[in-house]
């Protein structure tokens, strides 16, 4: 990188830490820090939205996939949009007439306080580990662009995010999430892609130049489809970070359609990953490392000044991930621990400031975590896959399924785990079959558990009627 490009990128990560300083004096109260007021508008809420959706692992998972299988490339967050879809579609309703800051107090709300722990832990240690893979690969970022040491990058790239999210709140994650959502659709949609396809030899060169098969909606397979329908699909709409986000709207309008709205733009960023990667397969062939795809053809085809727009769009899309999910896991922390088992009434200023040094504990955790540890991929499938097969069913049943006892919710939750936990064993974190497996056995004791009870007792009423 020159000078300039340099110069735009130290520019960027400046104008973060200034949004997280201005934002800080924004925060009013409790609902200010964890859900920016529930105010906001189509303006800010469509674009933060997506940004906590499309991480990392999105943008350079989709030109990876590009590069190797085409436009099919495009499921892995087609996937992640259709979820968000269809949390925008089928929960919008029940949620916007719902006071709540977490999924977990929803589950303890309906079905009592152990099934309140119990899931919020889960929560809590699952987008730890998001926000642990998204400061990996911000450290792997500041280590190319700067020379620096793995750990110095890690440090230093950690902690920027940790400091504006801990200052600012919601209020921070929102405005900058706002900023990234814009430099990355500007960078790679607007830029990066009508200049490959121009170096590609135009959209009838890059055709012609790809295999047959790079055309194929399917080329990728059905297995791997269907592997981020389980992985995706059902994770995005019970997540606590979308749920937080979520929770940020001013209204059920602005929730409804700004979340579809909000679904549609990922499509859209899978299919533009997708064609940037078959671009890439034309213009940088051969490389060994598929993941390098991007940033490989960033280098090759772009001029001083662009190249430091894009690897600010790519920075945007990592930070915006690991933000969201460091506020989301803090907010479960202070809300269904702290807060909820203590007797002290604070202050809304005693709320504001023990939220804010939690989120600093947190952010730290994720900051340690990256630093020592070698392999995050198997804690977070295991967090994944116990999300997915144990909790995205109760969540189900609190919203729409009244006769639902408590009993038989916390029942449902714990032998799914169980059984999500012993598929792990046996066939390897990387099992499908876990959130299978999961989710039939959460469903089939909660099914069984609650026509048994019904037909032997009275329906246990709901702790909380307005669920």
């Amino acid at each position: 990188m020159t000078s300039l490009d340099l110069i735009i990128v130290l520019f960027y990560f400046a104008m973060l830490i200034g949004v997280g300083v201005y934002s800080s004096k924004k925060i009013g109260n409790e609902s200010d820090y964890l859900v920016a007021g529930r105010r906001l508008g189509y303006g800010l809420y469509v674009p933060a939205m997506t940004a906590v959706v499309l991480g990392g692992a999105s943008t350079f998972g989709s030109t990876k996939l590009g590069y190797q299988y085409g436009i099919s490339g495009l499921w892995l967050v087609g996937m992640i949009g259709l979820g968000i879809l269809g949390m925008g579609i089928f929960f919008t309703k029940k949620l916007s007439k719902l006071s709540i800051f977490s999924v977990s107090e929803l589950l303890g709300n309906r079905f009592g306080n152990r099934s309140r722990y119990i899931s919020g832990l889960v929560m809590a240690v699952y987008d730890i580990m998001v926000a642990v893979t998204a400061v990996v690969a911000i450290g792997v970022m500041f280590s190319a662009l700067f020379d620096w040491s793995s750990a110095t990058a890690i440090l230093v790239g950690g902690l920027i995010v940790v400091f504006y999210t801990m200052l600012g709140g919601m209020w921070a994650v929102t405005l900058t999430d706002v900023i990234q959502f814009w430099i990355m659709f500007i960078g790679l949609i607007g830029i990066l892609i009508p200049v490959g396809i121009y170096h590609a030899g135009g959209t009838t060169g890059l055709v012609n130049q790809v295999s047959p098969e790079f055309l194929n909606l399917t080329n990728i397979g059905g297995k791997a489809i269907f592997a981020y329908f389980l992985l995706f699909f059902f994770g995005m709409m019970i997540g606590q970070d979308i749920w937080q986000r979520a929770f940020t709207a001013k209204d059920e309008k602005i929730l409804r359609k700004g979340t579809i709205y909000a679904g549609i733009l990922c499509i859209i960023y899978g299919i533009a990953g997708a064609v940037i990667g078959m671009v890439a397969s034309v213009v940088v062939p051969g490389l060994d490392d598929p993941q390098q795809a991007l940033p490989q053809l960033v280098i090759k085809i772009l001029p001083t000044g662009l190249i430091g727009i894009l690897v600010a769009a790519v920075s945007s899309a990592v930070m915006s991930t690991a933000s969201g999910t460091i506020m989301a896991s803090s907010t479960i922390i202070v809300n269904d621990f702290i807060l909820f088992r203590s007797t002290k009434n604070r202050t809304e200023k005693e709320k504001i400031k023990l939220t804010r040094i939690v989120t600093l504990i947190v952010g730290c955790i994720a900051v340690l975590i990256s630093l020592v540890l070698q392999d995050i991929i198997v804690a977070l499938d295991v967090a994944y896959a116990i999300l997915s097969g144990s909790i995205f069913i109760p969540v189900i049943a609190a919203l729409f399924w009244k006769k639902v006892s408590a009993k038989v919710a916390l029942s449902s939750m714990v032998i799914s785990a169980i059984v999500v936990i012993a598929d792990l064993i046996i066939e390897g974190v990387s099992s499908l079959n876990a959130i299978i497996w999961g989710i039939v056995a959460c469903a089939l004791v909660m099914g069984i558990g609650t026509l048994v009870q019904n037909k032997n007792t009275p329906v246990v009423e709901e702790v909380n009627k307005n669920v």
